[in-house]
């Protein structure tokens, strides 16, 4: 489950993995919770369920604090995010903390972009890219 705080009230509501990319309501409020419209850092475990029920195209960008070309793609990777809000789900894995899921993707270099679709990955791409290449392998996913 994803943890998203309500912007009416602050409260934490639970999203499916599936249902990232429906508008939703709070559980306390009811205030309207809009798609997910930024990178979510995930886990393992996170990373796992969101794309075995992502019902859209999924970017996944790894990336490391300590890697200056990392930081550069950083607001391309949060554009992307919110461009395709509703479209697209956006994750970000810290290679650092993730170590599994990196040599699970065979990562040598970083930024790393992969592509999954129907829970397959379907593109890989090492290096710093712009938006429109990331939404555009986003539209052809």
């Amino acid at each position: 489950m994803i943890v998203r705080a309500c912007p009416s009230c602050g409260k934490k509501n639970r999203l499916s993995p599936a249902h990232l990319t429906d508008h939703g309501k709070c559980g306390s409020c009811a205030a309207k919770l809009d798609v997910v419209a930024e990178p979510l850092s995930v886990d393992a475990a996170d990373f796992d369920a969101i794309v075995a029920q992502a019902r859209v195209p999924v970017l996944i960008d790894f990336w490391a604090d300590w890697c200056g070309p990392c930081h550069m793609a950083a607001p391309e990777v949060a554009k992307t995010a919110k461009a395709m809000a509703g479209k697209a789900i956006v994750l970000k894995v810290d290679t650092e903390a993730n170590p599994e899921l990196a040599a699970r993707h065979q990562i040598r270099g970083i930024p790393n972009f992969v592509v999954y679709s129907g829970g397959k990955p379907v593109m890989q791409q090492a290096g710093a890219v712009d938006s429109r290449q990331m939404i555009e392998w986003l539209g052809k996913a």
